[in-house]
C-alpha cells in the first residue's frame, strides 16, 4: 500500500481542483470495508486519547499543555495519509461512476 501525504499525489484525481478531490475521497471513504474503518478509528483514538490524558495532568504541571498541543498537531500527519491511502483503491469505482 502506497502512502499519499497529499491529495495531489493520488493518481486519477491529482489534476482536479481541491473541492472535487475531496468529494471523490469522501465517496471512496464510504466504500471502505469495516476492518479498514476500524483501523482508521483506532488510529484516531491512539492520537486523541493521549491528548486528553495530558490535559488531565494540567493541575500538576501546566507545560503538559505544550505536549498535548504537539500531539494534537500530529493528528493530520498520521491519520490523513492513512485515510488517503485506504480510500485510493476505491477511487477507480468513483471515477467509473462519473463516466456513466
Amino acid at each position: 500500500m502506497k502512502f499519499y501525504f497529499s491529495t495531489k499525489s493520488i493518481p486519477g484525481i491529482g489534476h482536479l481542483p481541491l473541492t472535487q478531490r475531496m468529494t471523490h475521497l469522501e465517496q471512496a471513504a464510504k466504500k471502505l470495508s469495516i476492518p479498514e474503518k476500524t483501523l482508521l478509528n483506532v488510529l484516531k483514538l491512539l492520537v486523541i486519547v493521549p491528548v486528553f490524558a495530558l490535559v488531565l495532568r494540567v493541575g500538576q504541571d501546566w507545560t503538559v499543555l505544550l505536549w498535548a498541543l504537539a500531539i494534537f498537531l500530529l493528528y493530520p500527519l498520521l491519520v490523513k495519509p492513512m485515510q488517503y491511502s485506504l480510500s485510493a483503491k476505491y477511487l477507480e469505482d468513483v471515477n467509473e461512476d462519473d463516466n456513466q
